[in-house]
């Protein structure tokens, strides 16, 4: 017993001494800041020059250029070197599917058979990546045993620093695997015919998802087929249980087929779709259905194709898709389609989120419409409109500050984060000299 307990009071001292290795952050008085930025863009029409924006705990009290206005006691950071703007909305991602590059391990490879807490606590990496490229909201489209729901939950407690994260759990899709006589169970997600989609969608909801993810047709990794899986009557069944339960839904569709259902069917947002007629094209216009083509995962698959593991031959058809996939972005933003910005961030990819703004450019966008794609637009369509995507009274916290004007060069925001808050917090600075004024 004393052998025992002695063991016990190495151990406590070693944890001990092991938890006050690492820095504590002393906890501060002082609940307000006021950060001051040369230049503001605030995302609701207006450019501030020597703005500055009191924040008061997660939320933004005033937004002004009056020095005056600076509580006494007040915390100041000057950011006067750099423009601000507001925490970026990444629309689709895959927060959970993060891989390292392991030497001679293909990334495919590393996703079979993931182990649900080894992969969350991996994925933490692509989290702070995802940060570090100022996006502090992301909607997660598709996860493996619920990571998603377990990864938002960590960070809204404040377990894992991270972007806040709207989630779905599974994505629906038909079945795709042969008979086994086994009787293994089936994945999650499958689901075929209405009665199926109905308790498949009432499943993740059940899990807690904030959002509905459906694949409408085939076309994933290297694969660039778009044929179109499930009927416009199982699309709308899933919409119309999604609505139900007040939550949106995403469809998935490589392909026109399901893209052209998909919208007749209601959904709140489609993902990928190329190649799509004008009638499409037209009915989203008119219904405000936002389009979130994910044009960049396709360039980071033939950047890293072999990394990945893919089989020969998928730099070809990538580099086919690709000039389509901008084509039919540049026919929808002509016809007055709603964009929200999605990287389709999977891999390695965290950290590159925001490098689909370039492609909005290329197909005809100011940088600042482009900028409202991830901000005001992301945040509409995530029902946030009066919380996220902007910098004003009573929104959430979330700052960005660049080096350099990204109204007139989108670069700027791909390639020059410097410093990010979310929820009042500072989570990334990579300034020169960083340090703080008080």
């Amino acid at each position: 017993m004393r052998l025992a307990r002695m063991g016990s009071m190495v151990l406590l001292a070693l944890v001990i001494t092991e938890f006050q290795a690492f820095p504590q952050e002393k906890p501060s008085t002082k609940t307000i800041k006021a950060v001051r930025f040369g230049k503001l863009w605030d995302a609701q029409g207006k450019v501030w020059t020597n703005a500055i924006v009191i924040v008061d705990g997660g939320k933004i009290r005033s937004v002004s250029t009056d020095a005056s206005a600076i509580p006494a006691g007040s915390e100041t950071v000057d950011l006067s070197k750099y423009t601000g703007l507001p925490g970026l909305i990444d629309a689709h991602t895959h927060m959970t599917f993060y891989t390292d590059e392991t030497p001679g391990v293909p990334l495919l490879k590393q996703m079979v058979n993931p182990v649900p807490a080894v992969e969350v606590f991996l994925a933490r990496k692509g989290a702070m990546r995802t940060l570090e490229a100022g996006v502090t909201t992301v909607r997660d489209l598709g996860a493996d045993q619920y990571m998603d729901i377990a990864m938002r939950d960590l960070i809204n407690r404040g377990e894992m620093v991270g972007p806040r994260m709207f989630v779905c759990g599974y994505g629906l899709y038909i079945t795709a695997t042969p008979f086994r006589k086994e009787g293994t169970p089936p994945a999650g997600g499958i689901a075929d015919g209405v009665p199926e989609v109905l308790r498949a969608v009432r499943q993740q909801i059940a899990a807690g998802a904030d959002v509905i993810k459906m694949y409408g047709s085939t076309g994933t990794d290297d694969d660039v087929t778009g044929f179109e899986t499930y009927t416009f009557e199982e699309m709308k069944a899933a919409v119309d249980m999604a609505h139900q339960f007040g939550k949106k839904i995403a469809i998935h569709s490589y392909g026109p087929e399901g893209a052209r259902d998909a919208v007749r069917a209601g959904t709140d947002s489609l993902e990928h779709a190329t190649d799509m007629d004008d009638a499409t094209i037209r009915e989203m216009a008119k219904r405000g259905t936002y389009y979130v083509p994910t044009i960049d995962h396709n360039r980071y698959y033939i950047d890293n194709g072999d990394k990945i593991g893919y089989a020969p031959g998928y730099k070809e058809r990538l580099q086919a898709f690709i000039p389509r996939n901008l084509e039919t972005a540049r026919k929808a933003f002509k016809a007055s389609v709603k964009f929200a910005m999605g990287s389709d961030a999977i891999y390695t990819m965290f950290g590159e989120n925001t490098r689909e703004l370039g492609w909005f450019v290329k197909a005809g966008m100011t940088p600042e419409q482009a900028l409202k794609t991830a901000t005001v637009n992301g945040a509409t369509l995530l029902g946030k409109e009066n919380e996220l995507g902007a910098v004003a009274p009573g929104y959430v916290a979330d700052l960005v500050a660049v080096e350099g004007d990204p109204l007139s060069d989108i670069n700027v925001v791909l390639n020059n984060v410097k410093w990010v808050m979310k929820d009042g917090v500072v989570v990334v600075d990579h300034r020169q000299h960083a340090g703080t004024n008080h």
